[in-house]
């Protein structure tokens, strides 16, 4: 699940100079557990199944913050995505990006913890962003991105499974969109194979056995 995959990437975060910080107190685990509750409890029904929610607000006591400092910024980042993978196991959709911030409460004491997760809608046609299997981004912008085997593609891929000319990322009015390019292996999204689909925020593109992450940015 994805929380699990969430606490071995904790694990190696705060491995090092970081690791006397998590000797006792609030742990970032737990932070992680509390966001996948809310987001059950939050989510809702939409067009194209449950909408969980997007815009998450971490309340910690300034001496937990305090202990975070280090690497706020990082954690941050692996608690989005944490709540992406959560979204993925559990079929929910998004209707805006992933968003998530950690903030000091004047009045919490050390190891309070308070998270808000609010559904909110995102701008049509927001940036976009391709995640690959090694970390790497492709940012998207106004021309057709191609993934395929060819060196001239923006996403080029040298696995057998993959076509020349694979799929394509447009643009349009409503945002992003995927389209197989009469693939011989095809496409899917989330799982599910599909011609075309207009992407959200943590979809998950398979192109032959490689998996491409597309975030709104």
């Amino acid at each position: 699940m994805g929380l699990q995959r969430f606490e071995r990437r904790l694990e190696r975060l705060v491995e090092g100079a970081f690791s006397k910080a998590f000797r006792s107190g609030l742990q970032p685990v737990e932070i992680g557990r509390r966001i996948a509750r809310e987001m059950d409890a939050g989510r809702t029904l939409g067009v194209r199944g449950p909408v969980a929610p997007n815009r998450i607000t971490v309340r910690l006591s300034n001496e937990d913050l305090e202990r975070f400092a280090g690497f706020r910024d990082a954690l941050v980042a692996e608690l989005a995505d944490a709540a992406r993978e959560h979204a993925r196991d559990e079929g929910y959709h998004f209707s805006g990006p992933v968003e998530v911030t950690i903030e000091a409460d004047e009045n919490a004491r050390r190891g309070d913890l308070q998270v808000r997760a609010e559904i909110i809608a995102g701008a049509v046609g927001a940036p976009g962003t391709l995640v690959l299997p090694d970390g790497r981004r492709v940012q998207l912008g106004e021309e057709p991105a191609i993934i395929g085997r060819l060196p001239d593609c923006v996403v080029a891929l040298t696995d057998p499974q993959v076509s020349r000319h694979h799929a394509e990322i447009r643009r349009d009015e409503r945002g992003y969109r995927v389209v197989d390019l009469d693939s011989m292996n095809g496409i899917q999204v989330n799982g599910v194979q599909v011609r075309e689909h207009l992407l959200a925020d943590g979809d998950v593109v398979l192109v032959g056995a490689t998996e491409i992450r597309y975030e709104e940015s």
